[in-house]
């Protein structure tokens, strides 16, 4: 742990729940952004990153003192793994009493690394597309869908955590768990083979600074 970490765990241990509560709200905007990155598109009507937040807190709040107990990462990489999980659990909620496998959540009828890829598409072309223009966002999220798994799925998600999501090298390493050397590396060269897809797909996407 660097020293940042090691202050966090001391806030934990001498202040308890309210220095849990002074933590995570020092880290709301940075998880709102999180949980608005990988969100399912379907049901952001039913359910914004505040309720994903607002559940998510009260598992953490139980669950802290196992934190507490083996500290295996920072604070904030399990803060963001208990928040996706509640995101995740969320989705299954909401989708539970679905049986059409069409409509099933993309946590569940699809693998991560492909639910990766669409938050991606979606990002990027949200960037240059409006409400009038759904035929078009719908092709080219299909192709860039595909274009974004032809890259290595490591690459894909160093991609994400770094450059959507906002989170540091270091953190980034511990999520995947790599080398802060390994994960710099794997970033710069997932950096270019983005801007390599969106200028083949997409010129007016290229110009603008979207991408790393």
């Amino acid at each position: 742990m660097n020293n940042d970490q090691t202050d966090e765990l001391q806030r934990l241990i001498q202040g308890g729940e309210t220095a849990l509560a002074e933590i995570f709200s020092e880290s709301q905007e940075r998880l709102e952004r999180i949980v608005s990155f990988r969100l399912d598109p379907r049901i952001r009507g039913r359910l914004d990153p505040a309720d994903v937040l607002q559940e998510a807190y009260l598992e953490i709040a139980r669950r802290y003192p196992e934190y507490i107990q083996n500290p295996c990462v920072s604070f904030f990489v399990w803060l963001r793994q208990r928040t996706l999980q509640t995101m995740i659990d969320l989705h299954r909620a909401h989708f539970c009493d679905k049986r059409d496998p069409n409509r099933e959540n993309r946590y569940m009828g699809q693998s991560a690394s492909q639910a990766t890829s669409l938050s991606i598409a979606r990002f990027l072309l949200d960037e240059i597309t409006s409400p009038s223009q759904a035929a078009v966002e719908a092709e080219e999220s299909q192709r860039l869908h595909m274009a974004l798994e032809s890259m290595q799925e490591i690459d894909r998600e160093v991609l994400a955590l770094r450059h959507f999501e906002h989170l540091s090298n270091l953190q980034v390493a511990e999520i995947l768990q790599l080398s802060p050397t390994a994960a710099s590396n794997r970033y710069i060269r997932a950096a270019a083979r983005l801007s390599e897809i969106v200028a083949n797909l997409h010129p007016s996407l290229a110009r603008k600074d979207v991408y790393p």
